[in-house]
């Protein structure tokens, strides 16, 4: 049985036994599609204030919807297209405050209002974006973007 908490307190001590969960939950688990599901149902399930969590990953020409927690998405991205398609092709992590602001924005939820989006690599290609929303502005900061760089990297080493 498995128990999640929502971060509370100490935000990097939070960060930490989710990268902790993590490693537990894949580290005999070697079908990608069971590793990102349940990897977006820990994100979504233990990060505040997050309405999205999940994956796209590189498919024909253009990101197809993977794995995710939260409402229905948009099931296909065009490359540099929106805030996952931008961190696709440019290979970068898009950090943004304040979706609206953001140009080009694909809203697939209508009370996002930040986001941070972070490539996928194996062997070293970027195969596709972890995805993350939130209905408040300015909700990730540069602790979040450290410690979800380290999950996407778990994840990397895990499925590559």
């Amino acid at each position: 049985m498995f128990h999640v908490e929502k971060q509370s307190g100490d935000k990097e001590k939070s960060y930490q036994l989710l990268l902790k969960q993590l490693e537990a939950m894949t580290e005999d688990e070697t079908d990608a599609i069971a590793n990102y599901a349940n990897a977006s149902a820990l994100l979504y399930h233990s990060l505040h204030e997050v309405n999205w969590a999940g994956f796209y990953f590189a498919k024909e020409g253009e990101l197809v919807l993977g794995p995710f927690q939260g409402l229905p998405a948009c099931v296909r991205i065009p490359f540099g297209k929106g805030v996952c398609g931008t961190a696709y092709s440019n290979g970068a992590v898009q950090r943004i405050a304040d979706v609206h602001a953001f140009p080009g924005h694909i809203a697939c939820d209508a009370a996002s209002q930040s986001e941070i989006v972070l490539p996928i690599r194996v062997n070293g290609e970027v195969i596709g974006v972890l995805d993350i929303d939130s209905p408040v502005k300015n909700r990730f900061d540069e602790t979040d973007e450290s410690y979800l760089a380290q999950f996407v990297e778990t994840l990397e080493k895990r499925l590559g």
